[in-house]
């Protein structure tokens, strides 16, 4: 029942073509999709299923399957209600035409790779992000104040600086041996599957992450701080909108 995750490998794949692997409780598994489960602070992806004969399932959520054995990659697509009478065309061995809100990933995708160059202006440990269509919110550990207006001015410079973004790998045991790359506190990178993915912006940040991103910082477009607040003694609440 695993899942080959194309979104790893081009996060601008927008349809593929797959064959449905098991029906359950949790909703559709394929042998290889493009979307991306909730996971990481980010939401999953939604999108349609075209079967052969032309019937539409609409896809509401995407999560990460939950049965033994399975990996971070295990997606399973949850299906928009009222889907039963397009349901009942699918049946396991069928191939499918997986495709993803483009819009809504592509915004996701740009406030994602804003959170990182965040990470880079404000170096204190996240606490807490959720990456969505209309916002980007991360909780910084720290007791320092911050300055709006300083932030939104360092946040714009880098998008503006059209840096490049990759993604690279690195062994778990190389991962253990650098937990200076771990900038989130409840989010841990997944260890044990024999190697870790990063997300390096050249020559601003490198983190592990499992997301989707845009290509370079100069796709993000113009950025402002909807919301900075004190969140708690040791917490600050930064929410980012795009412009």
């Amino acid at each position: 029942m695993s899942t080959r995750a194309l979104f790893r490998e081009d996060a601008y794949l927008t349809r593929c073509d797959a064959t449905v692997t098991a029906i359950d409780e949790q909703g559709i598994h394929l042998d290889q999709t493009v979307f991306y489960p909730l996971g990481g602070g980010q939401a999953g992806d939604a999108g349609t299923f075209t079967l052969a004969d032309g019937t539409v399932i609409a896809i509401a959520d995407t999560r990460k399957a939950k049965f033994e054995g399975a990996t971070p990659d295990d997606a399973v697509h949850v299906p928009a209600p009222g889907q039963e009478d397009a349901l009942a065309q699918l049946a396991v061995g069928d191939t499918v035409s997986a495709e993803i809100d483009w819009a809504q990933r592509y915004r996701r995708m740009r406030l994602h790779t804003a959170s990182h160059l965040i990470c880079a202006v404000l170096p204190f440990p996240v606490d807490g992000c959720s990456i969505t269509t209309d916002y980007a919110r991360l909780d910084l550990a720290t007791v320092e104040p911050i300055e709006r207006e300083d932030v939104e001015a360092k946040l714009n410079a880098l998008i503006g600086g059209a840096h490049g973004v990759h993604t690279e790998w690195i062994t778990d045991d190389e991962m253990a041996a650098r937990p200076e790359l771990v900038r989130t506190m409840s989010v841990k990178p997944p260890m044990g599957l024999g190697r870790v993915r990063l997300l390096r912006i050249e020559n601003v940040d490198l983190q592990p992450c499992g997301g989707t991103h845009v290509r370079n910082t100069g796709e993000i477009g113009a950025l402002r701080i909807a919301k900075l607040e004190k969140k708690s003694a040791r917490t600050r609440r930064l929410v980012l909108e795009l412009v």
